[in-house]
Formats: C-alpha cells, structure tokens, sequence
C-alpha cells in the first residue's frame, strides 16, 4: 500500500510539473514558420579561406549526422515567436518589414532591431531569444537556415527569462 501511494505521489508530482511547464513556455503567437527544405548531411569538415587568408576564413566542422533546414519566417503585426532556443545555428535574413529580437540574457531587455535586407545570426545551443514584429500595419518575413544535430527538436519553447516586460 505505502509502495502504491508512493507511485501515485510520484506521477501526480510529475504531471504537476509537466503541465506547469507548458503553462510558463512563451509559444508563437501570429508567427509561422515553415519549412521550405530538409536535408541530412554527414559529418562535415570544411576550411575555406581567400588569398591572402587572412581577409575571410570559414570553417564548419561537425560530428554527426545534421539536418538542414530552410525555413520561411512570417510575422503578423503585433507577434512573437515566443521565448525560445534552437540546439545549433541560424542564419536569418529579413525579406520584409521590421523584427525586433530581445535576448535571453540581457538584463536590460535591449531591443535589436532588423529591417528588410539586413541579417543576423542566432549561435543556438541553448542561446534563448525572442524575435517580434511590433509593426501596427506591416508583415514581416524572413529566411532562416538553421543547422542542427539530426533527429533534435528544431525549436525547443522556454519559460520567459523574466528580463523583459512582455
């Protein structure tokens, strides 16, 4: 009988705590994004560089297997992607309108704002952030290619960081 209550004590403590995760997660809300590509890549070692060398140089190098995704971003007026982190990089380009990202870590909540044509990158691993259009009016969109370990969740929802007021 105390072995049953135990049991019981147990799972109610752990559903307690997976159902107050879900209600502190900060999800999307008028974002989507949609995954335009997907391809797999075996472990890749690449070292680029321009003559002289020193001007620019490139190297990725991973272990493992990877997937490659190509999102596309769109931001209604007024929406958030919601706090959030992804397990590798992204690069994201800005096709249209205006995104304010906040980072996770910032104590001071500075926004970073991104207009058409300009870019930024997210490192990822564990890097939470939270990108919005505060635009009234205008939609925005964006491009991201993102790199992550294969078969990992892609985009992982987190509690907000309590830095910011939103």
């Amino acid at each position: 009988m105390k072995r049953r209550m135990l049991w019981c004590s147990v799972t109610v403590a752990l559903a307690a705590a997976v159902y107050a995760g879900r209600v502190r997660a900060t999800p999307a809300s008028g974002f989507t994004g949609t995954t335009i590509a997907k391809a797999t890549f075996d472990e890749i070692d690449l070292k680029n560089h321009t003559l002289p060398a020193d001007f620019w140089k490139l190297q990725l190098k991973t272990k493992g297997f990877t997937d490659m995704y190509v999102q596309s971003n769109t931001w209604q007026p007024h929406s958030t992607t919601g706090w959030h982190t992804h397990p590798g990089p992204s690069l994201i380009i800005i096709t249209a309108g205006t995104v304010t990202a906040y980072e996770g870590d910032d104590p001071s909540c500075t926004p970073h704002q991104y207009v058409a044509g300009m870019s930024f990158v997210d490192p990822g691993d564990g890097h939470v952030h939270n990108v919005r259009n505060e635009d009234p009016i205008v939609t925005a969109t964006g491009i991201a290619v993102q790199l992550v370990p294969a078969a990992a969740t892609r985009r992982i929802d987190v509690p907000a960081p309590g830095n910011c007021p939103f």
